[in-house]
């Protein structure tokens, strides 16, 4: 069967000759390098009945060098659905410490936070449990935090624009806040957004969110209504997250990508992208520079 291998560098590591030589080495009957973008992203195609094998001594050859590697088959790389996780994925921050730290108790939340993002506890009594710690919490706060404490992961826009510019649909599905998600989804250029609803009394905070609690069986189901909708194979689809809640929808799409995520999610997404930023998500599906939109 054939494959493709992409090396994808970054601004502290551009993708360099003796990374292509180190993988040419390994790999069975590689076709020549394909430069997708120059010093940035590359193809290399081959063919192997043990692709699982490849990918480990590709891995084992390249590690140290701080660059990305993926290895998929060669046909149906192009995606019509993009399914996004938001906190640290979309955007660098997690919402909820954010507004934790509003009310000075940032360490308390994050290490909760921190907890349910690796698998450590479940995600649903953990959000009821952060949220009731915001209690009191002024609308203008979120604000506040949106406009001061919230930065756009880098690429986000270029991978939006680059996907719609080219007949996908872009989803950001989070298990965070609506607050958020709307002005995210309508920052970065999302088509649609989904998240949970923060419950208010008089302006502020109650303690609670609107059940039933939007977390990872909720992002499986938007993936698939989406591709149902879209009337979509699952090979035309990608899911991508850091945490363990997105395990679910990245396992259900055609690629799954695990973004600078915790170790449980890198080890069980189809690709990983460690160093690079969103745009390495074009690079994946064979987008080459001179077809990539600017956000």
């Amino acid at each position: 069967m054939k494959y493709v291998l992409t090396l994808i560098g970054n601004k502290e590591t551009p993708l360099a000759s003796a990374h292509l030589e180190a993988a040419l080495g390994l790999l069975p009957a590689p076709a020549a390098p394909d430069w997708l973008a120059d010093g940035v992203a590359c193809d290399i195609a081959f063919e192997t009945p043990n692709v699982h094998a490849a990918e480990v001594a590709l891995r084992n050859r390249l590690a140290g060098a701080r660059i990305d590697l993926s290895v998929q088959a060669a046909e149906g790389r192009r995606k019509k659905l993009l399914v996004a996780d938001m906190d640290s994925t979309i955007i660098q921050q997690e919402c909820i410490d954010e507004l934790a730290a509003e009310l000075g108790i940032k360490p308390q939340i994050a290490a909760i936070t921190e907890r349910a993002m690796k698998g450590e506890i479940e995600f649903e009594p953990a959000l009821r449990e952060r949220v009731a710690l915001l209690k009191g919490l002024e609308i203008a706060a979120l604000e506040k935090v949106y406009r001061t404490r919230i930065a756009e992961t880098p690429g986000g826009r270029i991978l939006t624009a680059t996907m719609r510019a080219h007949g996908a649909t872009c989803a950001l599905v989070s298990g965070g806040f609506s607050f958020f998600t709307a002005r995210v989804a309508d920052a970065v250029g999302f088509d649609v957004n989904q998240a949970n609803e923060l419950l208010f009394e008089n302006g502020r905070l109650t303690g609670a969110v609107q059940e039933p609690i939007l977390g990872r069986q909720a992002k499986i189901e938007a993936l698939v209504r989406l591709r149902g909708e879209m009337n979509l194979a699952n090979h035309e689809t990608m899911a991508v997250g850091d945490g363990a809640n997105d395990l679910g929808m990245i396992g259900e799409a055609g690629l799954g990508v695990a973004f600078h995520a915790k170790p449980v999610v890198a080890d069980a997404a189809d690709a990983r992208i460690d160093h690079g930023d969103l745009t390495a998500l074009l690079y994946l599906q064979g987008y080459r520079q001179t077809e990539i939109r600017q956000g």
